[in-house]
């Protein structure tokens, strides 16, 4: 499977631009209905706010919509969604709200001012790769732990957990068409003393930022 990109959790932020208060926040959707179950929650939160722009991207559908919900055409909507297609974040809603300071902040600096909200929201949500995983088990002495588990992590794998017991075993999720090199990589590292063994393999979201 070719893999993909989308929200790790939930994020919110909230900054000041000029006295206006923008207050954004992201989350991972895997539909259109999803999308709009939120939006409603935050019309009804928010409906005393100026503005409520979104964004929305679905993978399965192919589907990407925004709305600057009354800011100048081009400022607010299309630069959030510029901020997830750029990264290539998929299954993803934001929704920023503005509470109108006084001043105006003329169309760059709207554009500047949501494009920096929808990129610390998903900041602060993080993001996750959705790929296939090997799950490997690889048993080393106490001796060898820190150098292997620092030279799996340079060679793609993540740690899923560790078990500290006569010897350590770690419990790794390597990505499945990198699975041949990483165990001739690890094997050679330790010289061949490192005992790892193939699990299984699952289709999982995980956190890389």
């Amino acid at each position: 499977m070719k893999e993909y990109f989308i929200p790790a959790g939930y994020g919110e932020i909230e900054h000041v631009e000029k006295k206006s208060r923008f207050i954004s926040r992201v989350w991972r959707v895997d539909s259109e209905e999803e999308a709009q179950a939120h939006l409603q929650t935050i019309r009804a939160k928010h409906r005393d706010a100026n503005h409520n722009v979104w964004t929305y991207r679905i993978r399965e559908t192919g589907v990407e919509r925004y709305s600057d919900d009354g800011e100048p055409q081009g400022t607010s909507g299309l630069p959030t969604l510029y901020v997830f297609s750029k990264e290539e974040i998929n299954n993803v809603l934001c929704a920023t709200t503005r509470y109108f300071g006084g001043t105006l902040l003329g169309a760059g600096g709207l554009v500047r001012a949501y494009s920096q909200s929808a990129k610390l929201a998903l900041d602060a949500a993080g993001v996750s790769v959705v790929r296939l995983w090997q799950r490997i088990l690889m048993e080393c002495s106490y001796g060898q732990y820190e150098r292997l588990s620092k030279m799996a992590n340079e060679n793609g794998a993540t740690i899923e957990n560790t078990d500290f017991a006569a010897q350590v075993t770690l419990r790794l999720l390597v990505p499945h068409d990198n699975v041949d090199q990483f165990l001739a990589h690890m094997t050679e590292a330790s010289a061949g003393t490192a005992q790892l063994s193939c699990v299984d393999t699952e289709e999982l979201a995980v956190r890389i930022r």
